[in-house]
């Protein structure tokens, strides 16, 4: 099994706020993007455990928020891995997008 994908997204939100707005984000995402596809979106307190299918192969993975930070953590099938780079930074700006706050 190859190591995880981790990103950590830096926000002055307080936990409770990012959380808030991280339940609504990822199936917004998914539909944003035409290859992604959520299989599993479960929440227990301050954490999310997803299941995402691209591409046809499955991911796994989980968020932790923090007070000022959120980390992403997913693993992916090696025939994924090539696009590793890419969904990294695509999760970065993403993320960064809903965490930051509207004036």
């Amino acid at each position: 099994m190859s190591a995880p994908l981790v990103v950590s997204i830096p926000h002055r939100l307080g936990k409770e706020e990012a959380v808030r707005r991280l339940k609504t984000g990822l199936t917004r995402a998914a539909t944003s993007v035409p290859v992604l596809k959520v299989d599993e979106e479960r929440w227990d307190g301050d954490q999310m455990i997803f299941r995402v299918r691209a591409l046809g192969q499955a991911a796994s993975g989980r968020i932790d928020v923090g007070e000022a930070e959120v980390r992403v953590e997913v693993v992916l099938p090696w025939l994924l891995q090539r696009f590793a780079e890419m969904a990294q930074t695509a999760i970065r700006s993403r993320g960064q997008l809903l965490l930051t706050k509207k004036s």
